[in-house]
């Protein structure tokens, strides 16, 4: 065989222009779905590298394309169908425009697409792109007059006040985010090696308060203490770097760093979140399709994230039967 396999047919694989194929929808409609996969290509790149990550949402769109047909199938990591019979599916949004030099449009374009998917009653998912997307979604969340969780699962702690002479790059989301009124909690897994973060962005990050459970730490005592520390009276909002991830797993990232979490530490730390308290948003960043490895990080990342929306779905069912009781 001169040609490499179309594997994905034996699962019966169809159309991938939408996330596991789910509907696709407009967000100058009203949104009727649990979840929304929301491409987001470039918030505030760097200068010296632009926006490297752009290709990402699509490469996961493609890394889910063997699901577009089994989404009523078993999946262990959820003990049922992704979306059981009674909960709304999630939908695909598609990609938001970008610019690569009007930034401050960009983080408001992020901004208003994270409103307006909340003011539908689902839960943003947003796919990028580079770690700087998580800034505007975050400083969007403050129009709820909620406050809220951080759970940040990352190979680095990105509290350096500015880099390269930008203060919304992905070097600064958490420095950013504990200057938000409505963030009242920043928890921090999965740090490891060298990164980005000088000794006094670290003393910054104690004193504001975050906590932080670096993956060594993870290794020898596993998710328990991490998730005994998520409140349970704010909503959660999960911000995933996927260099969290070992590379072997994940090498499609710009940031790799051998001795990351493992896909059950991540999932774990997912459907642990939602026991303690609600999943309000999420992104997934750093995806570099690159760099992958025979599609492997894009296979990862997607299964990921599928069963993320199947949780949340999972979520969206419990709260509507919460209110349909409050309402009786």
């Amino acid at each position: 065989m001169t040609q490499k396999a179309n594997l994905a047919a034996l699962f019966g694989a169809t159309d991938a222009s939408t996330f596991l194929g789910l509907a696709a929808t407009s967000l100058t409609n009203p949104i009727a779905a649990s979840s929304v996969f929301l491409g987001v290509p470039c918030a505030t790149p760097y200068a010296a590298v632009g926006a490297y990550a752009a290709g990402g949402p699509d490469s996961i769109r493609q890394g889910g394309a063997s699901l577009t047909a089994n989404l009523d199938r078993y999946n262990f990591d959820l003990g049922g169908a992704v979306f059981p019979a009674g909960t709304r599916p999630a939908c695909d949004a598609g990609d938001l425009d970008w610019s690569d030099s009007d930034f401050a449009a960009n983080r408001a374009r992020i901004a208003d697409a994270v409103r307006h998917i909340m003011a539908c009653q689902s839960v943003p998912v947003l796919v990028g792109g580079d770690d700087s997307i998580p800034i505007p979604m975050l400083d969007a969340l403050a129009a709820t007059g909620k406050t809220y969780t951080i759970l940040q699962i990352d190979a680095h702690i990105d509290w350096r006040d500015k880099h390269m002479d930008e203060n919304m790059g992905l070097s600064s989301t958490m420095r950013r985010a504990s200057e938000m009124a409505h963030i009242n909690t920043i928890i921090q897994v999965g740090a490891r090696g060298i990164g980005s973060a000088h000794p006094d962005d670290m003393a910054a990050a104690c004193a504001w308060g975050a906590q932080f459970f670096p993956a060594d730490q993870i290794m020898t005592d596993g998710i328990a203490p991490v998730l005994h520390a998520i409140p349970t009276d704010q909503d959660v909002v999960i911000c995933f770097d996927i260099d969290a991830l070992d590379p072997s797993l994940a090498p499609n990232t710009i940031g790799r760093a051998p001795g990351g979490l493992m896909y059950h530490h991540a999932l774990g730390l997912i459907k642990g979140a939602a026991q303690k308290t609600r999943i309000a948003a999420m992104d997934f960043a750093e995806i570099l399709p690159e760099a992958d490895i025979d599609g492997i990080g894009g296979l990862t990342v997607s299964r990921l994230i599928a069963a993320s929306m199947g949780v949340i779905a999972r979520q969206d069912i419990a709260r509507q039967d919460k209110d349909f009781a409050h309402h009786r």
